[in-house]
């Protein structure tokens, strides 16, 4: 199983999510939002060994200034959330990144879109809410495709995931599920969170 915590402030999360060994630690680039990460924290990513972590900066139709300026050289992946295309992934990966593309369900014929995305390096089947923690149709997890190359997004939970793993996702991304209030990530859900998911690898 993939763990990707999503919102994570680069002062305050980083170490605790490196120690607990999650895979994908995910950081918003995105005014609007609560988590949305100060341009000048980014230098203090370089003070952290990732060790086997990547660090993930989370976008909506960033410009090759924004990249170029700010990503380069601080960030393994740039998740995409906005109207890119497949050629615009194309693109932003000859900057040097790996890409993570996310694709908002609604309903079923939404799911085969991922197929566009032939160079992302994941895909990421999320709810619509941009943020706003919508649960993800349980009558659709089980029609995803399945492997390591697709994560799953929308209201997972220490209780819930168990039963989510039963239906073949192996890759959970995760946000405000892991928050003691909004944009604030609850140490002690993350820790609790890892541990469950431990138990269902062993």
């Amino acid at each position: 199983m993939k763990i990707k915590i999503c919102g994570l402030n680069i002062t305050r999360d980083i170490q605790l999510c490196i120690d607990l060994k999650v895979n994908f630690l995910g950081f918003v680039f995105y005014e609007k939002s609560p988590r949305n990460v100060l341009l000048s924290d980014i230098k203090m990513l370089s003070n952290y060994n990732k060790k086997n972590s990547s660090f993930v900066a989370v976008t909506v139709n960033p410009s090759d200034e924004f990249i170029k300026k700010n990503l380069i050289g601080k960030f393994d992946f740039i998740q995409l959330h906005g109207s890119e295309t497949n050629n615009r992934v194309s693109e932003i990966k000859k900057m040097g990144f790996k890409i993570i593309k996310a694709i908002k369900i609604n309903e079923e014929k939404d799911i085969a879109v991922y197929k566009e995305f032939n160079n992302a390096d994941i895909i990421l089947f999320d709810t619509p809410g941009m943020e706003k923690s919508l649960k993800f149709p349980k009558n659709l997890i089980y029609k995803l495709p399945k492997g390591e190359k697709y994560a799953l997004a929308g209201s997972i939970s220490e209780e819930n995931v168990e039963n989510i793993s039963k239906l073949g996702v192996n890759f959970f991304d995760l946000s405000s599920n892991l928050e003691k209030e909004l944009g604030y990530k609850d140490h002690l859900k993350i820790k609790s969170f890892i541990k469950k998911v431990n138990e269902l690898k062993n």
